[in-house]
């Protein structure tokens, strides 16, 4: 992978906090999400905690932007 100057490398590897963050969504809805089984896909990290691919995130955003009704 070759980066060219000034070039931040933002990474795929997201945390909890991170992806609300991009989803511009509180923590606790993304936390509802995932126990309801309508969020993003995520992963566990060891025994406790919980990450998302920044792929599946946006992913996931274009299938409710592509889905959801006009308003």
């Amino acid at each position: 992978m070759t980066f060219t100057r000034g070039e931040i490398m933002e990474p795929s590897i997201l945390t909890t906090a991170e992806a609300a963050e991009m989803l511009r969504t509180p923590v606790g809805t993304l936390r509802y999400w995932r126990h309801q089984g309508t969020g993003p896909k995520s992963f566990r990290l060891g025994a406790k905690r919980v990450a998302y691919m920044r792929e599946d995130v946006e992913a996931w955003l274009k299938e409710q932007y592509e889905g959801g009704e006009d308003e």
